[in-house]
């Protein structure tokens, strides 16, 4: 068996688009079907599609939306790394900026000029996210300049907007606190910020858990299986699971944030305290993130808007510019606007986007027999 699919960079993720009418629409189907085509029962995805690393098994499947506001719906899937298991409770914004694109370049919104914009609404969540796609001289380009923190390839420059992403203040705040004690195991408490901003986001007061909130990969590595208890002990308390429930691995996201402070990124590259205004340092899935998934970074912007937060805290109040997040990768800028009672009605970040291959997967007939 074999299926049509596109593969596209989105900002510092990769991603396989498939168009709705060429996989199973159950999702029990299409779950074993991508467990068989990216192999993700291998720990290292060899013998199939998946990249390994869980910023490049991921999938989304796009459909043209049948609600007049919107035109296109897209169904996020983040791929297990030798689990054999499809995670379905998240977004992913990344991956939302190269289904802007495929979204253009596939005809399933026509381009409008020097710019077009996508509306698009992810299944997972219902989140609605805007991508403006530079479509200058009124055509779809397949190379471009814009460059993202974390590479050094340019694609073709995506707006990428969150509309309303928190929703309401009792949505934001789950707990109804700005920042609180937390108790993980049997260690002393550590201050965090619990946001459901883009995504539902722990944040950790990095000095209260001696770091800095600008550690290097490795160091955030062997961090991982406390942050990993810092995410299990939060989801109940933001409603994410039911008591008694076993808490995933996709949501919460969590991590670090601290003051600036001068550090390398992963290409090298010096960063001074001055070029931003807060460190970040999260997880994705069980590794640190490589630079910073977009929900999580409309998150921290949500939080750098609630007075008491972690982040407004380090940032020195709440404040609807230009917010500068020093990730491992670089500096990752996050724009709050249309601020209505200290909530954010749009974010945006500035991505770049490229479709890579158009190809036909070769699936396993025990994908196929499953998800016939």
């Amino acid at each position: 068996m074999h299926i049509p699919a596109t593969l596209v960079r989105g900002g510092t993720s990769k991603c396989w688009l498939f168009n709705q009418v060429d996989v199973p629409a159950d999702r029990g189907h299409l779950e074993r079907l991508l467990v068989a085509a990216y192999g993700a029962t291998d720990p290292v995805e060899l013998d199939g599609v998946g990249g390994a690393t869980p910023t490049t098994s991921k999938a989304a499947v796009v459909s043209a939306s049948s609600r007049p506001d919107t035109d296109v719906d897209y169904l996020f899937a983040q791929v297990g790394i030798g689990t054999g298991s499809v995670e379905w409770t998240s977004n992913c914004g990344n991956c939302a900026t190269g289904v802007a694109l495929y979204a253009v370049s596939k005809g399933l919104v026509p381009v409008t000029g020097d710019l077009t914009r996508v509306v698009m609404r992810n299944l997972n969540t219902g989140a609605v996210l805007e991508g403006t796609v530079d479509t200058r001289g009124g055509v779809v380009h397949h190379f471009g300049r814009q460059t993202v923190p974390g590479t050094r390839a340019g694609g073709v420059a995506v707006g990428l907007t969150f509309r309303d992403p928190a929703g309401s203040a009792a949505l934001l705040l789950p707990t109804g606190l700005p920042a609180q004690d937390l108790r993980v195991g049997d260690a002393e408490p550590v201050r965090v910020s619990m946001v459901t901003a883009g995504a539902p986001v722990v944040l950790v007061e990095a000095a209260g858990a001696g770091r800095t909130g600008a550690e290097s990969l490795e160091r955030i590595g062997a961090d991982v299986p406390w942050l990993r208890t810092v995410r299990h002990t939060a989801a109940p308390l933001m409603g994410l699971v039911r008591p008694g429930e076993e808490p995933g691995d996709a949501v919460p996201k969590v991590g670090f944030v601290g003051p600036p402070v001068p550090y390398v990124t992963t290409l090298d590259e010096p960063v001074a305290a001055e070029d931003y205004d807060v460190s970040v340092r999260m997880l994705s899935m069980n590794a640190p993130h490589p630079a910073i998934g977009l929900t999580s970074a409309v998150a921290v912007a949500a939080a750098g808007l609630v007075r008491g937060s972690v982040v407004s805290r380090i940032t020195g109040g709440p404040t609807d510019e230009w917010l500068r997040l020093g990730t491992p990768a670089g500096v990752v800028a996050v724009r709050a606007t249309d601020v209505r009672d200290g909530l954010p009605h749009r974010v945006t970040v500035q991505r770049a986007a490229r479709l890579l291959a158009d190809a036909r997967i070769y699936v396993p007939e025990s994908g196929h027999t499953q998800a016939a």
